[in-house]
């Protein structure tokens, strides 16, 4: 689970940002003005991301604050799972990212998968939605939602992308490290589950 304080952050920026894309009178706004540099503060109080990162990464949203969505394709091959290495810390995680404004969240698993690894893929069905507070990644400025899709190879082969250096299949038993603040060693041994049983429920949070 998140800290408090974490927890705290997100829900006073929350706050702050749907009612400042409702707000009319000028003294709700500024209170709602208020609330967001709270969050801020909390923020810059118990980490060391510095406060205009913050503004700019965690506090810069308009409109109604609503939860991120992350899409993860899983891809199996001989038994084994396909993982790509990030450049940005080293370390492998299942192909995805952002979810994209006009993509649903089939597109955005194969142009991920497309993008990180140079294999084609087709969609075959939902596996899980987890909420990621529920999980054991690091703490971060966000609410997020993590989609996991079962995707089949149709074509393409094992290439890195701009984001990527290596491809790789390893097997449930044989992890290399992992990029946890886009997987959990758990998440990914529970996606072997559907590989023994293909008629498994979709898991949820």
């Amino acid at each position: 689970m998140e800290p408090k304080w974490l927890e705290w952050a997100k829900q006073i920026q929350g706050i702050a940002q749907t009612g400042l894309t409702y707000a009319k009178d000028v003294y709700d706004i500024e209170r709602y003005e208020m609330l967001r540099e709270l969050s801020i503060d909390i923020l810059a109080n118990y980490t060391t991301a510095g406060t205009e990162k913050i503004k700019l990464a965690f506090a810069s949203d308009t409109g109604y604050a609503t939860a991120k969505v992350d899409i993860r394709a899983v891809v199996f091959r001989e038994n084994k799972i396909l993982l790509v290495r990030e450049k940005i810390d080293g370390a492998w995680a299942l192909p995805g990212g952002w979810s994209d404004i006009g993509l649903s969240p089939s597109e955005v698993a194969v142009k991920e998968v497309k993008e990180e690894s140079g294999f084609t893929v087709a969609p075959v069905r939902l596996l899980a939605v987890l909420d990621k507070k529920f999980h054991n990644h690091p703490p971060e400025p966000y609410h997020v939602y993590k989609f996991f899709i079962r995707c089949e190879i149709v074509g393409g082969e094992a290439q890195g992308g701009l984001e990527t250096s290596e491809v790789g299949f390893f097997g449930e038993n044989g992890l290399p490290e992992l990029s946890k603040e886009r997987n959990t060693a758990e998440q990914i041994k529970r996606m072997f589950e559907f590989l023994r049983d293909p008629a498994k429920e979709t898991i949820l949070d």
